[in-house]
């Protein structure tokens, strides 16, 4: 089964890569891919920059940095995967990552926004839930990842 880990640097990432693992170690055979997505340039960033492709290639050095700890736990475990930093948004950048790698389950974590606030911008994990034409497992925080965060 490939399986889309989402990572954002968050504790709450983290711990869905960790759940997979888990079902790694519980017998399903497992692959996986990593991705971050890093928010396009603001026009600030663009005028101050300069140059388009040193913000390209900060932000995916950005993206390799957070993928870091996530690639650090799938080596242990000896989980094969493929990493995946792009720019966009996030949502939808992911609903495409699905479709790319041909990824059968997504496992993300929920950054656990409260209930107004979701309901008025709502949030990548709601969006991808909704939208994704795979299966989407949402790994809550617990109140050990909360106050990591």
């Amino acid at each position: 089964m490939n399986i889309l880990l989402p990572v954002d640097g968050s504790a709450v990432s983290l711990e869905a890569v960790r759940f997979a693992v888990r079902m790694a170690r519980s017998g399903l055979d497992v692959s996986a891919v990593l991705a971050n997505v890093q928010e396009p340039a603001t026009l600030y960033e663009l005028v101050v920059a300069h140059d388009p492709e040193v913000i390209a290639q900060v932000s995916a050095a950005a993206g390799a940095h957070t993928l870091q700890a996530a690639e650090a736990l799938l080596k242990e475990a000896n989980i094969p995967y493929q990493s995946e930093v792009a720019s966009g948004d996030p949502a939808h950048t992911i609903l495409d990552i699905v479709e790319r790698f041909e990824c059968d389950l997504v496992v993300m974590g929920a950054s656990g926004t409260s209930t107004l606030r979701s309901a008025l911008l709502g949030s990548v994990s709601n969006e991808v839930l909704h939208a994704a034409n795979v299966p989407v497992m949402i790994v809550k925080a617990s109140q050990d990842v909360e106050a990591e965060d």
